[in-house]
């Protein structure tokens, strides 16, 4: 027998959000990796929050949706608060009740300076990472390193000479906000000019096949054994930031074990080679004999573990992947260098997530 079209709507509801989601959803393990590691964090949120007035929204509600926004690829926080409003999914991850109010959407903008004084992403991407420590998932001694340039959100019309104040000096003809500019014969560098927009920003280029843009450099540091961020950092973009951010990495590391350090041609330096080995780290750096002598010699290349890093460096390009075109930090929709590296940790500590989750997942 055909049911007819009809729309019952019921007053009230006694299912909850919880019985809603499948037990074995992705999410439910991934929430559970998240809780403890907010948990943790209890006293941090307790110190970036006055004990007086009026409460505010709690902020393990909006680092479970800022990690909802970067696994989900949520393009704005404003696109997160639509969702947040219907998708059931997310209010279950949240901890909101199907008749609980979304808050508004300056929340974010107003809590992000709170969260970055508090150093909350950093905190939390240790948390993760201690977790996987604990689950004995991570290798302690040979390691990769590599770098990738993310863009600013900011126009090339932007990079303006810095001593006329950011006038349009360099402006063609039109008029409006967006005016013609044309730049050729014109010689633009990061010591006469500076984003009006972000001043942060650098003109960068990662290759001499790629086009200059403005922004930053994003730098990880992954283990061999899983494939697991271990540090991470944002930079500005400089010739030299990448070799000076993976020394400060590695110097990082815990214990005193002899380590190995896998990485591309860009790495291949004798000064870089030198400060690893000052370290008692071993250069697994790819060779570059493009018209040059590589620092990189017989007494490393000899062993069969240099070919087992040059093997595993390339999964850190997996990282990366991820987090462009998952996590949208191809492009960042933020300005400044520390909200761009807050954002940029965030989602270190969300590959680690997704990653234990396979791993937990392939275990069972």
């Amino acid at each position: 027998m055909r049911s007819k079209d009809v729309n019952k709507g019921a007053m009230f509801s006694y299912i909850s959000p919880e019985a809603r989601v499948p037990e074995d959803h992705p999410l439910r393990l991934i929430r559970a990796m998240v809780n403890a590691a907010l948990k943790e964090l209890s006293p941090k949120f307790a110190a970036i929050y006055s004990p007086i007035g009026r409460p505010s929204i709690p902020p393990e509600y909006l680092m479970r949706a800022l990690l909802l926004q970067v696994l989900f690829s949520v393009r704005s926080e404003r696109m997160l608060m639509e969702q947040l409003d219907y998708n059931l999914l997310f209010r279950w991850f949240v901890g909101l009740n199907i008749d609980d109010p979304v808050w508004d959407v300056t929340v974010f903008t107003k809590n992000r300076e709170r969260f970055l004084e508090g150093e909350i992403a950093a905190g939390f991407f240790a948390k993760i990472l201690d977790q996987a420590r604990t689950a004995d998932l991570l290798s302690e001694e040979h390691f990769t390193v590599d770098g990738t340039l993310i863009e600013a959100w900011a126009s090339h019309k932007s990079f303006k000479p810095k001593d006329d104040g950011g006038s349009s000096s360099d402006d063609g003809e039109g008029v409006g906000k967006n005016p013609d500019v044309d730049f050729r014969g014109t010689k633009r560098t990061n010591e006469t000019h500076a984003s009006t927009t972000d001043p942060d920003a650098r003109l960068y280029r990662k290759s001499m096949a790629s086009e200059a843009k403005l922004g930053y450099l994003g730098h990880v540091l992954t283990e061999n054994g899983n494939g697991l961020v271990t540090d991470v950092c944002l930079t500005l973009a400089t010739g030299t930031a990448e070799r000076e951010a993976a020394i400060a990495m590695i110097a990082r590391v815990p214990g005193s074990k002899h380590l190995t350090l896998g990485a591309d041609k860009g790495y291949d330096t004798a000064e870089f080679v030198a400060q690893l080995r000052s370290l008692n780290v071993t250069p697994h750096v790819a060779q570059n004999n493009s018209r040059r002598k590589s620092a990189i010699d017989g007494r490393t290349t000899r062993h069969p573990g240099y070919e087992v890093s040059q093997r595993k460096r390339k999964r850190v390009e997996e990282v990366f992947g991820w987090e462009k075109v998952i996590a949208l930090v191809r492009k960042v929709k933020l300005r400044g260098l520390r909200r761009v590296g807050a954002l940029f940790q965030i989602a270190a500590a969300a590959y680690n997530i997704v990653r234990m989750r396979k791993i937990f997942g392939a275990a069972a």
